[in-house]
């Protein structure tokens, strides 16, 4: 049997490691972590995508247009809690799902089984298990690098695409734009967050801290960034929500790896092709932006998929002048109206 490779801060003793059939080992968190959720009590739903389980809420009517919602880092399903109902009430088949490593999906145990095209193609092997077609997708952080990549595959497979609070980076193949650390020995001296206006490159290089933070910040508890990225205030048992995924360093993997993919974003093929799809994508497209998001906030940011795509003019695109990071937190509600009032106003 393979011998593991684990960061040294993972401590396996009394813990159940599985492999799948092919050999990679991961963690599946117990579902008494997600009992009596503030908010989320959607019955869970499992496909079976390369060996792992993966998890997805799936509700409202069968029949209805699908809308399929993507999280972020380090986010999971229970960030559209506010949506799903208003969406499923409108009569949309509304799938959450939990990417790999994250959420009630599947955790492979070793940060080198996670990559950029390994949750793209997670994903995309989903939506074909499924069957899903004509999907009104939304997407949101690291859901929307993943979720217009697949866009940019698959562009029939869409009705409509809203944005939120994201972007397509071009990253140049072979290009590796962080400098990681070279061990994954664990810090408890960094903190966050991380704040540095007078540096030249600042979001870069708050990035690339940001990374090291996840990869070996002994500190990294999700709640902390989803606390820190919302404008409303959340309780401590919807924070701990956010951390529940997690019950030891085992299960953070996936969580711990995610902004740390951005070098692997240069790997062929690169998104050079699919963004050439997206800015010649017809079908409805729309953006609904958080200004307050310090990291992908900027007007210039929401321009990118609001000015050029064809299928983008003369929608009701929004910017919400306080909503931060997580907007799905501070405007929930408003966000799914927005979504269903798009959905009716361009039939098939």
């Amino acid at each position: 049997m393979t011998e593991l490779n684990l960061p040294p801060d993972v401590d396996t003793r009394g813990a159940e490691i599985l492999r799948t059939d092919s050999g990679r080992p991961f963690a599946r968190t117990p579902d008494s972590c997600f009992e009596g959720l503030p908010g989320f009590a959607f019955e869970p739903h499992y496909a079976t995508v390369d060996g792992l389980r993966m998890h997805y809420v799936d509700e409202g009517p069968r029949d209805g247009e699908v809308v399929l919602l993507l999280h972020g880092q380090p986010t999971w399903s229970y960030l559209y809690r506010k949506m799903i109902p208003v969406l499923a009430a409108a009569g949309q088949r509304v799938i959450a799902l939990d990417h790999m490593g994250m959420g009630r999906s599947d955790k492979p145990v070793q940060i080198a089984d996670y990559s950029y095209h390994q949750h793209i193609s997670w994903v995309e092997e989903l939506l074909d298990v499924l069957a899903l077609r004509d999907i009104t997708i939304f997407v949101q952080d690291w859901g929307s690098l993943i979720g217009l990549r697949i866009v940019g595959n698959q562009p029939d497979r869409f009705a409509r695409l809203v944005v939120a609070n994201g972007r397509l980076p071009l990253v140049p193949e072979g290009f590796v734009p962080l400098q990681l650390p070279e061990t994954l020995d664990p810090d408890p001296s960094l903190r966050f967050p991380f704040t540095d206006p007078a540096d030249p490159e600042h979001n870069l290089a708050r990035f690339g801290r940001w990374a090291n933070y996840t990869l070996i910040g002994s500190r990294f508890r999700p709640s902390e960034v989803v606390d820190w990225g919302t404008r409303v205030t959340l309780s401590s048992a919807e924070l701990a929500a956010y951390d529940a995924p997690f019950p030891t360093r085992l299960h953070m993997a996936g969580v711990r790896a995610f902004p740390s993919l951005i070098n692997t974003i240069g790997v062929a093929p690169t998104n050079h092709a699919a963004k050439a799809v997206l800015d010649g994508f017809e079908r409805p497209v729309l953006t609904l932006w958080g200004r307050a998001d310090e990291v992908l906030g900027a007007e210039e940011i929401q321009a990118e998929l609001r000015d050029v795509p064809p299928g983008a003019r003369g929608m009701p695109h929004h910017a919400y002048e306080d909503a931060r990071h997580f907007l799905q937190e501070d405007e929930g509600p408003d966000l799914a109206r927005r979504i269903n009032e798009l959905i009716a106003a361009t039939p098939r």
